[in-house]
């Protein structure tokens, strides 16, 4: 699933010659609901295919719609070239649950190690360290709750897949942003109406509740669970967490304890009453929002009491209840 006739009209051959390089084409095997899709929960039946590659050329053509500033849109493009299989899945794994960013330390290191994509960068005039830090350029990435290409893609996106709203009404949101100076006299994308605003921040906060639900934390701490197991067995390497999910999978499968597991963890279903059982776990996580501005009006929080009470709602969820699925 991509949104990209939305954010612009064609695909720049920068973009494209980057897309097609290898470190690039196994994103095409990353998902972006991070295992998730794997289980027999309902809310993540029916999902349409929605990878990091789908994720990244998205964020690269908002960028490139909205600045045409090449080094701005390729490091979007490049920002997830780093993500493991299941994504964030791998965060858990490291501990690193509520802040969700300990993937990211290897995109220089994996930019400046393929030939392929070093010569396409050298084409269009492009360094490793133009491109390989997409935090430099607020467009493309911003502090949460402002809106970047990424926030902006994610949710934009995940609202569609899991039928928030229809893509048509993605693309009139898309038609009321522009980039201007925030109230930090900073770049950020931004709304030119509050009705728009609203109608967008709405539909993202309840993608939003999606990504902290039950089923999304016990589903990614228990993939988290399984791979870590099998790496300990030998049935996997950290390295191979590096290449592509089925890959993995086909690995797990050829192990009987392992598949056991994967056949396990895909038939999750349903959450039950955590209790004394032994899959019951207390599980934090990240919680991603957005608060957006609206041009010469502020946060729309400051502009409409009923958003900043559903934000507030959201911003106080407790995780301190251990949930259980089966």
């Amino acid at each position: 699933m991509n949104l990209w006739p939305i954010y612009h009209d064609g695909l720049p051959g920068f973009i494209r010659d980057m897309a097609a390089t290898a470190p690039m084409q196994r994103l095409k095997q990353i998902g972006m609901n991070c295992g998730c899709e794997y289980t027999s929960f309902e809310r993540f039946a029916g999902l349409e295919p929605y990878s990091r590659f789908d994720h990244s050329i998205g964020c690269a053509l908002i960028v490139w719609h909205f600045t045409k500033d090449r080094r701005q849109s390729a490091a979007a493009l490049l920002h997830d070239i780093a993500t493991p299989v299941f994504a964030h899945v791998i965060d858990f794994l490291n501990g690193d649950h509520e802040r969700q960013e300990s993937t990211e330390q290897a995109t220089g290191q994996i930019i400046a190690q393929s030939d392929e994509l070093s010569k396409v960068l050298a084409r269009y005039g492009l360094t490793v360290d133009d491109v390989a830090d997409y935090h430099r350029y607020p467009v493309a990435d911003n502090d949460t709750p402002r809106l970047s290409s990424d926030r902006l893609e994610y949710s934009l996106g995940n609202v569609v897949n899991y039928r928030l709203a229809p893509k048509e009404e993605a693309s009139q949101w898309y038609s009321r942003l522009k980039v201007g100076k925030n109230e930090a006299d900073s770049d950020e994308l931004m709304f030119t109406d509050a009705s728009t605003a609203l109608a967008f921040a709405r539909a993202a906060l309840k993608a939003s509740r999606i990504y902290v639900a039950d089923e999304d934390r016990f589903a990614m701490q228990m993939l988290a669970e399984l791979l870590d197991r099998h790496i300990n067995r030998k049935v996997l390497s950290v390295e191979d967490l590096y290449t592509t999910e089925p890959e993995v999978i086909g690995l797990l499968n050829r192990d009987a304890e392992a598949s056991a597991d994967w056949r396990r963890f895909c038939a999750y279903r349903r959450m039950v009453p955590a209790g004394s059982r032994p899959q019951a776990r207390i599980i934090p996580a990240k919680k991603r929002y957005v608060n957006p501005y609206i041009e010469n009006k502020g946060r729309l929080s400051e502009v409409s009491a009923t958003f900043a009470q559903a934000l507030d709602s959201f911003l106080a969820l407790s995780f301190e209840k251990a949930v259980c699925g089966e």
